[in-house]
C-alpha cells in the first residue's frame, strides 16, 4: 500500500525524501490551506481528488509526499526556495512530480485523471 506523507513547507519535505530514499517517490506541490481548511489555490482544489483517486495505481511500495509550499503571498515570491531549489525549480502549483526524474505536471495537467494516472503507472 502506498505510504501517504503530508508535511508543510521545504525543510520538512525534505526530510521525509531523506527518510524513504531508495523508494518510488511521487510529491504533489499544492497551496496550503488556512486555519478553516480551505486551499488558496483553485487549481490545487481541482487536482486533489482526481490524484487521491488515481494513487491507488501507484506502485504499491510507493511513497506519495503532500507538501503545502505556504500561503499565496509566500508563493508568489519568485525567491521562495520551492522554486530556487536546484532539485524542485517549481513555477507552479499545483505540480506533481516522481522524485529524482524529469517527470511532472502542472497547474490544470493535475486535474486531468489520465495524465495523472501515467504518471503513477510510468516505469520509466
Amino acid at each position: 500500500m502506498v505510504v501517504e506523507v503530508n508535511v508543510e513547507g521545504l525543510e520538512e519535505y525534505k526530510k521525509i525524501i531523506q527518510e524513504h530514499k531508495g523508494k518510488v517517490i511521487f510529491a504533489q506541490f499544492s497551496g496550503s490551506t488556512d486555519s478553516e481548511g480551505k486551499n488558496w489555490c483553485p487549481d490545487c482544489v481541482a487536482a486533489d481528488p482526481v490524484i487521491k483517486k488515481c494513487l491507488s495505481s501507484a506502485p504499491a511500495d510507493a511513497v506519495f509526499i503532500h507538501c503545502g509550499v505556504g500561503d499565496r503571498t509566500f508563493w508568489k515570491d519568485q525567491s521562495n526556495g520551492f522554486r530556487t531549489d536546484p532539485d524542485l525549480k517549481l513555477k507552479s502549483v499545483p505540480t506533481l512530480m516522481v522524485v529524482g526524474k524529469p517527470q511532472r505536471l502542472q497547474e490544470e495537467q493535475c486535474a486531468n485523471e489520465e495524465l495523472v494516472k501515467m504518471m503513477f503507472t510510468d516505469e520509466d
